[in-house]
């Protein structure tokens, strides 16, 4: 569907204007199809970032900045993020072995096996899949590289 009709307007100042909204648009559309196929499992897309971090240290811990750099939306209140994963115990917080102040986050047995499920139950319905094929997506990659530049 047409931008244009998703925001029911023609009017843009110019085609950045535009192109800059349907990204927007575009963003808000991808996280709610994500959501929704996270709904299932207990977590939000956010939760799900985090415990993606988490894993992708595994079997080590990952600080929590380190988190915190790693997050797409670097808004994101990591701290309360981690705190609602670990009161549904999927990671834990440990002490730093460098920095008393600072926590490192392992993920738990449960968080693993919550993983392993939504990557098994994605494997067929990913809801990254998309009507783009690879050299499609290559080229929107570029220029969405090109816009942050």
């Amino acid at each position: 569907m047409r931008i244009e009709d998703e925001l029911k307007t023609s009017s843009f100042l110019n085609e950045i204007q535009k192109a800059q909204l349907h990204i927007i648009f575009c963003a808000g559309w991808i996280r709610n199809r994500i959501n929704s196929r996270l709904k299932p499992f207990g977590i939000t897309f956010e939760q799900f970032n985090v415990l993606s971090i988490v894993l992708g240290k595994f079997p080590e811990s990952i600080m929590v900045k380190e988190i915190t750099l790693k997050m797409p939306d670097r808004n994101s209140n990591t701290t309360r993020i981690i705190d609602k994963l670990i009161t549904k115990k999927l990671v834990s917080r440990l002490p730093s072995e460098k920095d008393g102040r600072a926590r490192s986050i392992l993920l738990t047995a449960s968080g693993q096996a919550l993983m392993l499920e939504i990557d098994q139950v994605w494997a067929n319905n990913s809801p990254y899949q998309s009507a783009l094929n690879n050299d499609q997506a290559n080229l929107l990659n570029n220029l969405l590289e090109q816009l942050r530049d």
